[in-house]
């Protein structure tokens, strides 16, 4: 109910951004939190132009990693958003890197919202826990029964094995600790549309590779694509809906692969038509370049496989709708052009 207050973690990532703009718009209060309070004027700055008018959000300095904070950025807040977790560019040398914080953050931020009375929590979780690790046996259409085996390391990365651990340990906190308290996940696919500025999240590498000159030709990955706008409604929906509680729903348009990627891409920016591939690279070379282009390291699990999730179950409960993945790739290429990421 507008008037209420939700506090977003991570406040000034991709997708937390988008989402703090919903939820203003519909008329909520709005805190988030960010590892160092520093960074308030550049995001309040950020949210003010992207929006066109001005924006003010007080940041609270809260770690995953730590106790500290999370305590006060919660106090009085009827939901949390929760969409911090470590997605970084390149996949480290240690897994743990990404999967504690990603599970401990999660845990810490359930405590908290339990201690403080928040009446529901929204986890930005990921189809990442829910198509990866089924080796040969994945099913043709993905829905949010279905989850991920984490101990499959061939059909993971250290990422994708970060989002299955951390949302598996959130519906075991609420089902051991969590009564009166309610929590809902999204599980978005790999999110495009608008960003916001220079900075951005790891999945827009879909378009920065493919605009920025650095693949010979398109490998053979493919991805389902939502818009980071349609990903902030789900968040807004879900903490709305009474159904919603204790459930799952994957966020998602439609299936392209790489070279779809590049064919949208250089037949609505012409003029970056010799930087993007034309032609189709080699699986084994892919595995080759990822030494050199770290970036790719993140897709050789999607080498030559075509996973789908269906989204019907937030369009049935939720009363969400999608732009189209074509929409959402023109968006992010838009912007980035605008922001000087890419160049011709």
């Amino acid at each position: 109910m507008a008037g209420e207050t939700v506090l977003v973690t991570g406040a000034t990532g991709f997708i937390a951004a988008h989402t703090i703009l919903a939820l203003l718009d519909k008329g909520y209060a709005v805190r988030g939190t960010a590892r160092s309070k520093g960074r308030e004027p550049g995001l309040n700055q950020t949210l003010s132009a992207y929006a066109g008018k001005p924006v003010a959000v007080e940041l609270f300095e809260a770690d995953l990693s730590s106790d500290a904070g999370w305590e006060a950025a919660v106090a009085g807040c009827d939901y949390v958003c929760h969409i911090a977790s470590p997605i970084p560019p390149n996949l480290p040398r240690d897994p743990n890197e990404l999967i504690v914080p990603a599970r401990d953050g999660a845990l810490r931020v359930l405590r908290a919202a339990k201690a403080a009375g928040v009446r529901r929590v929204v986890m930005t979780s990921s189809a990442a826990a829910i198509a990866y690790g089924w080796g040969d046996k994945r099913p043709e259409v993905l829905d949010e029964t279905h989850w991920s085996n984490p101990d499959n390391l061939k059909d993971n990365t250290a990422y994708t094995r970060s989002k299955t651990i951390a949302e598996k340990a959130a519906w075991e906190y609420m089902s051991d600790e969590g009564a009166g308290l309610e929590l809902t996940t999204i599980n978005p696919v790999a999110v495009l549309g608008p960003v916001m500025s220079g900075d951005f999240s790891a999945s827009v590498e879909i378009v920065t590779q493919t605009m920025g000159g650095k693949l010979p030709a398109a490998p053979r990955v493919g991805f389902q694509i939502v818009d980071v706008r349609d990903v902030a409604d789900a968040h807004v929906l879900a903490m709305e809906t009474p159904e919603a509680a204790g459930e799952r729903f994957i966020v998602a348009d439609e299936f392209m692969w790489f070279s779809e990627v590049a064919d949208l891409l250089r037949g609505k920016f012409p003029n970056f038509s010799k930087k993007i591939p034309k032609g189709k690279l080699p699986s084994v070379l892919v595995r080759v370049l990822s030494a050199v282009n770290p970036p790719l390291k993140q897709i050789i699990p999607e080498l030559d496989k075509r996973r789908y999730a269906t989204s019907e179950k937030a369009k049935r409960v939720l009363g969400w709708t999608a732009r189209s993945a074509d929409e959402a790739t023109i968006a992010a290429a838009e912007s980035l052009i605008k922001h000087g990421v890419l160049k011709a």
